[in-house]
Order: C-alpha cells, then sequence, then structure tokens
C-alpha cells in the first residue's frame, strides 16, 4: 500500500476517487498514516464519508496477488504461517499450487454489534474439525475470525465504541504485536494487517468507548468533519444521489445552503450532527415529487422546480435531532431556513437581472399559480413574454419549458421572499403569487 501510494502522489493521480472536501484536511492526515504504517481510526459525526474513506483503502492494494491455494488465510506461497500452509508448502515444495486474489477480497469490514464474539474477530475452536478425529491440542482445528482471514489486507471495523470492552481487548496483540491468541493454544500468526475503524465522538458516553490500551495502539487519530465549501456540498449531492427525474442545478444549491444553515442553527442538536445524507435524500425527494407531478399530470419528462422543497421539510423532517427547548417548533425551523437557503441562492444566481418589470407584469396582471398539481406548461402560459423571463431562463441555463419553469419560479419565489410580490396559499397545496 505504501509503495503504490508513494506511486501515485509521484505520478499526480488521484488515490482517492470520490472522496470530496478532504482534499486539504482529512486526506493528507490519512496519507501520512498509511506511509508510516499506522493503523487509524477515524473519528467524526455521522454522514461525513468515514465508511467511504476506509472502503477506497482497498484500491491502494495491488490488483492482484498470488496466495496459496485452498489456505484460510491467502498466505503468500514465499511465507506461509500456518501449520497446514508450511506443511504443504515443505511436502510441495514448487509444486504447491498458487491462486490470485483481487483486491476487492483483501479488505473485510465488520459493523461493531453488540453481540459481535472474540470467535468473529479472532478465531475459536472449530468442533466440526474436533469430531473429524483432530486432538484439542491440535492447532488445525482453530476456525480462524475476521481479523486473521484478512491477512495481507485490510480489516475495517465500524462504529469500533459499539464493541464490548472485553472483546476490544481481543484486538490489543493483534495491533501492536501483529499475532492471534486462540484460547489456550501457543499458536502465534504474524499477521500483515492494516487495522482502521470509525467512531462517533458522542458513542464514547452514549454507547460505549474505546477502551485505552487500544486507543493508544492506534497510529493515527484523524477527524473528519463536513464539507467546508459550498461547491463541495453540491459535489457530494451531485455524487450520491440517485435521481428519478431532473433536477437543476439552483435547487441542488438551494438544498445544499439548507443543510448548512442546519449545521449552522443553535435550534438544531450539532452534537449529533446533520448528516450528509439529509442532503442526498432530500435532492432525491424533490427529484421525486417531480416524477409524481408528472404521473399525476402527464408531464412526459418532469422538471424539479422551487415548489417541490415543500416536500423535503415535510418527509426528512425526523433526520434532523432539534434541541429539547425547541419542541413543538421543528416544522417552523425548517421552513424558516428552507426559506433563508432559497432566499440566498435566488439573489446570488440571479444578481444583476433587473425584475422590476416581472413585478409590474405579477401586479397588473392575473395572479400567477403554480404548485404540486400545476404543470410547467400552465405556469409558463400565465405569464406574458418578457424579455427578462429570457435572461432569467437563460442565467439559469433553462433550455427547455421544465427547467424555464422552475427558473422562473425561482425568480418568484426570490421576489416573494425579498418582499417585493405577495404569496398566498391556494387550494390543494397550491401558492399564488399576487
Amino acid at each position: 500500500m505504501r509503495q503504490n501510494l508513494v506511486a501515485a502522489l509521484r505520478d499526480g493521480t488521484d488515490p482517492w476517487p470520490g472522496i470530496v472536501g478532504f482534499d486539504e484536511t482529512v486526506v493528507p492526515q490519512l496519507e501520512r498514516a498509511l506511509l508510516a504504517g499506522h493503523d487509524v481510526v477515524l473519528l467524526g459525526e455521522r454522514g461525513q464519508g468515514k465508511t467511504r474513506l476506509l472502503r477506497t483503502l482497498a484500491l491502494l492494494l495491488d490488483e492482484w496477488t498470488p496466495v496459496i491455494a485452498g489456505s484460510e488465510l491467502g498466505e503468500h506461497p514465499y511465507e506461509p504461517i500456518t501449520p497446514v500452509s508450511i506443511r504443504r508448502a515443505g511436502e510441495l515444495g514448487d509444486d504447491l499450487p498458487v491462486a490470485w486474489r483481487h483486491r476487492s477480497e483483501r479488505y473485510a469490514e465488520k459493523l461493531a454489534t453488540p453481540d459481535t464474539s472474540v470467535a468473529d474477530l479472532v478465531g475459536d475452536v472449530d468442533p466440526v474439525k474436533v469430531a473429524e478425529g483432530r486432538s484439542l491440542g491440535d492447532p488445525e482445528t482453530i476456525h480462524f475470525g475476521l481479523v486473521p482471514r484478512a491477512h495481507r489486507g485490510i480489516v475495517a471495523i465500524n462504529e469500533l465504541p459499539d464493541l464490548a470492552e472485553r472483546i476490544q481487548v481481543s484486538l490489543l496483540n493483534v495491533m501492536e504485536e501483529r499475532d492471534i491468541q486462540v484460547r489456550g493454544y501457543t499458536l502465534r500468526l504474524p499477521l500483515d494487517v492494516l487495522l482502521v475503524a470509525s467512531a462517533n465522538p458522542e458513542d464514547y458516553t452514549n454507547r460505549g468507548r474505546i477502551i485505552t490500551p487500544l486507543k493508544d495502539r492506534f497510529g493515527a487519530e484523524i477527524r473528519t468533519h463536513y464539507p467546508m465549501e459550498l461547491d463541495d456540498e453540491v459535489a457530494v449531492i451531485e455524487q450520491e444521489a440517485d435521481l428519478q427525474a431532473r433536477v437543476p442545478d439552483f435547487l441542488v444549491e438551494i438544498l445544499a445552503r439548507f443543510t448548512r444553515l442546519l449545521r449552522e442553527s443553535t435550534s438544531v442538536d450539532q452534537r449529533s450532527g446533520v448528516s450528509a445524507r439529509f442532503a442526498v435524500a432530500g435532492a432525491e425527494t424533490v427529484a421525486a415529487a417531480a416524477v409524481h407531478r408528472g404521473a399525476v399530470l402527464g408531464e412526459d419528462d418532469p422538471v424539479a422546480r422551487p415548489v417541490d422543497l415543500a416536500t423535503v421539510v415535510e418527509v426528512l423532517r425526523g433526520k434532523v435531532e432539534f434541541e429539547s427547548g425547541e419542541e413543538g417548533r421543528e416544522f417552523e425551523i425548517l421552513d424558516h431556513l428552507l426559506r433563508r437557503a432559497t432566499a440566498d441562492t435566488a439573489r446570488t444566481r440571479l444578481a444583476g437581472i433587473d425584475l422590476a418589470p416581472l413585478v409590474a407584469a405579477v401586479e397588473q396582471g392575473e395572479p400567477v399559480i403554480t404548485g404540486e398539481r400545476v404543470t410547467a406548461k400552465s405556469l409558463l402560459d400565465a405569464l406574458p413574454e418578457l424579455p427578462v423571463l429570457d435572461t432569467v431562463a437563460e442565467r439559469l441555463g433553462a433550455s427547455d419549458s421544465g427547467s424555464r419553469a422552475a427558473a422562473i419560479e425561482l425568480a418568484l419565489e426570490g421576489l416573494y421572499l425579498a418582499r417585493r410580490i405577495a404569496k398566498d396559499a391556494g387550494p390543494r397545496g397550491a401558492a399564488v403569487y399576487s
């Protein structure tokens, strides 16, 4: 892994594909830890990409590596470590069968659940092998656990504090002496394993803790964080969201701003954090609202519009933890922050455009109605032909009727939030601009 990382750094290739927002903080620390040969624990709140980062480590392994065919631990043909493989290598010599293992098979991941046992991680005596006639003192009766089976690979333990303290003790030898001990056996295996783990700092008190001797054995403790820049937040949403309809980029920006405002709000429990999954799920929900409208109203190519943002508050309220004093005000807080995010995006995206002709058209003409029961065509037909609408559409990259309706709706909502036009609730969730 060290050699492959050094080669990637020299060649200028990115060894961390799909990792966004950590270029100047987490990634340099992780690279130094790997170059030093240290085991690593990632500390951070939920939804900060810890597991994604751990899984990316496997890309630093050689794509294929030789192993002794049939060996439980994937030992190198020149370096057998188990009694069985040592005996086979001695008997067969150059005829020892060799297989090739892909790097995806050399990454093992375990979620630290309370029912995890020492046998799961390290190993235990296999009663089936004993029943086959082997004596209890025979090392070949051992059934190896997850850690030794990851020999010459990576073991990742998610949510390490959830692991019972007596189970954490079983990892001490693995991390320091690089061997394992199973029950009363004197068998010692010189394992070549990188042990990495993730943990939420809050879990130290809520659900458990990492015992001090184990924490001391991790060579590197790296703090993760949420995206620091708005562009990184948007990039995470675009990368991770599985969208069933087109979602204009300005709507993705609103969701990114909304998520960042939640992380700054004193009404939200910041110890729990606001996961990046919130913004991703928000984008998927907005796209689903557009699909729903298209199915009901017969739109062939549905495009999400600002009116669909209301579904985020309704559907995802449970993904945010609020401070105890805010009980009963959850929807009010979410709605307020969503309006702020929308206003900030409209102001940024439409800066420099004189929207006075649109304000005059709304004041002098019929009210403009939008909502989940209003098609893009109906919205556009309610407005006169104005050059400023073409300017708005061009600024926001709207090239068809669906995206054009979404762009104009953003302008209308921005004018309402700037208190230049009125907005009232209509029947069946409609919004009436006047």
